[in-house]
C-alpha cells in the first residue's frame, strides 16, 4: 500500500513537469546506468531500471509517435536486461554491451528532449 502511494506521488511529481524535462530525466537515468554498470552495485541498475521503465512509461503518451516508438523500444530491452539480469551482470562483456548500449540511449534521449539545444 504505501509503496503504491509513493509510486503514484513520484509520478504525479513526474508527470507535472513538461515532456522536455521528463525525456531529460530518462536521459539522466540511462546515464546512471551506464555508470552503474561499471560498479559492484547491482541492486543500483536494477533500481535505476525500474525507475526508467517507469518514466517511459509516463512519457511515451505525450510526446511524437515516432520518439514514443523509440523509449517504448527502449523500455522493452531494458525490460529483457531484467529478465536475464544475473547472468548479464556476472559476464564482463555483457555488462560493458549494457552500459555502451545504455549511453548510446541516453545521447538520443537527450538529443530527443531538445533541452541542450534551448540552452543556447
Amino acid at each position: 500500500m504505501v509503496m503504491n502511494q509513493k509510486l503514484d506521488e513520484k509520478q504525479a511529481r513526474f508527470q507535472s513537469e513538461n515532456t522536455s524535462n521528463r525525456l531529460g530525466h530518462i536521459a539522466s537515468n540511462l546515464a546512471r546506468l551506464r555508470t552503474f554498470c561499471n560498479t559492484d552495485y547491482p541492486e543500483a541498475v536494477e533500481s535505476v531500471a525500474d525507475e526508467t521503465m517507469y518514466f517511459i512509461e509516463w512519457t511515451a503518451a505525450d510526446i511524437e509517435p515516432e520518439y514514443a516508438e523509440e523509449l517504448v523500444n527502449i523500455q522493452v530491452q531494458i525490460a529483457r536486461w531484467k529478465l536475464k539480469f544475473d547472468s548479464l551482470w556476472s559476464d564482463e562483456s555483457e555488462r560493458r554491451n549494457m552500459s555502451e548500449q545504455a549511453s548510446t540511449w541516453s545521447a538520443r534521449v537527450l538529443d530527443m528532449s531538445g533541452l541542450l539545444s534551448e540552452s543556447i
